[in-house]
């Protein structure tokens, strides 16, 4: 006799999901308009807001539409929204954001929402983005004054060390004006004098150290405003802000699952942090990394790898020097993983391909980890 047929039961998506998603769909291709239109509303009537933001408006622009985009994609998966809004509420404290600034910022975005949203745009699709935003702000709003509690919006760090690896590459160590609490593998965001309110990602490049100083590795790229100021300008005594610690790329200590490890450029920085994590840990799991670039040049922490190996016979590192593209062909030349736990930090089409390639080795997704994409939003 045949067992009955288990039939899967998908969730349908809530009628406000299903309106949310329509209108973000019908403004897509105006996209740059609707943000243009939305922050010339925003200043217009709330001049005393402007100050919260950039002075130059290019790398914020963006933002607001693709934390829309990330918000509604999750709207009916409580857990995951609820998530990625706390991130971004606590994340937004070190602005300067209030409770008060909310309502000022829901009014100029159905505005602007209403304006582009044409046909699609009606009394009941109005109520779907009224109780959308309300849920999104309420659930930052209690992030962030819960957070307030623990921490501070940001933290003071002073320049202690400079040292410059490659002619755009630099290691960057400050010392906090008081103790910040991070775990390995995860990252930050860091704003500098010579940029105000401009702040951009770097991961901790060690595990926490004794001395509480924190380290980062920063490549100058074209047009990159804070990291050129960080690389070709900072020295020691500069005073850099520094947002809280994010990310979920750590280690799980309660297995005794390998880890595997790929980092490209400076994507090696919380590889290497790992490692030390592992080690500080004393534990004896093996530790494969492969370390990405383009040239030798573009090693610029081999040298650090590599004494790390001597020192721990579990670990074993492989530099691959190649184009990016063909990066996961050396992961799969070896293994097998099936034991492993994979860890990814480079440039987000290494991440793509790497978890692609990871996932085609038999590695299930609850293994893989790296900084998400969209997490990365919230700074």
């Amino acid at each position: 006799m045949n067992a009955p047929a288990i039939m899967s039961v998908r969730k349908e998506p809530s009628s406000d999901a299903v309106r949310i998603r329509r209108t973000l769909e019908e403004i897509a291709p105006d996209a740059d308009k609707v943000t243009s239109y939305f922050y010339a509303l925003l200043f217009i009537r709330h001049p005393e807001l402007r100050v919260l933001f950039p002075g130059a408006m290019d790398a914020q622009r963006d933002r607001l539409l693709k934390a829309l985009f990330t918000a509604a994609e999750h709207l009916d998966d409580t857990a995951v929204l609820t998530g990625y809004l706390t991130r971004l509420g606590r994340g937004h404290r070190k602005y300067g954001t209030r409770p008060v600034h909310y309502p000022a910022l829901g009014e100029a975005l159905l505005s602007a929402l209403s304006r582009y949203a044409g046909s699609s745009w009606d009394e009941e699709t109005e109520g779907a983005w009224v109780r959308t935003y309300t849920t999104i702000s309420q659930i930052m709003i209690d992030a962030a004054a819960d957070d307030e509690e623990r921490s501070p919006a940001w933290w003071q760090a002073e320049v202690v060390a400079h040292e410059l690896r490659t002619a755009d590459i630099a290691v960057v160590t400050v010392r906090p004006d008081q103790p910040y609490p991070f775990l390995a593998g995860q990252y930050t965001t860091l704003e500098t004098p010579w940029w105000p309110r401009i702040w951009r990602h770097y991961s901790f490049a060690t595990a926490p150290r004794s001395d509480g100083l924190l380290s980062f590795h920063v490549k100058a790229v074209p047009a990159g405003w804070v990291s050129n100021s960080l690389v070709h300008h900072a020295r020691p005594g500069d005073v850099l802000r520094l947002g809280p610690p994010a990310g979920s790329m750590t280690v799980d200590h309660t297995t005794d699952n390998g880890l595997l490890c790929l980092g490209g450029g400076t994507g090696i920085a919380p590889i290497r942090a790992l490692v030390e994590d592992v080690a500080e840990h004393g534990e004896r799991r093996p530790v494969e990394v492969f370390y990405g670039a383009r040239s030798d040049r573009d090693l610029y922490d081999i040298d650090t790898m590599l004494r790390l190996q001597r020192s721990h016979p579990w670990l074993e590192v492989r530099p691959v020097v190649d184009d990016r593209a063909r990066f996961p062909d050396a992961v799969r030349s070896y293994g097998p993983w099936t034991e492993y736990d994979a860890y990814l930090s480079g440039p987000p089409g290494m991440i793509r391909s790497g978890v692609h390639a990871l996932k085609g080795i038999g590695i299930p997704d609850e293994r893989i980890r790296h900084d998400e994409l969209e997490e990365l939003v919230a700074g």
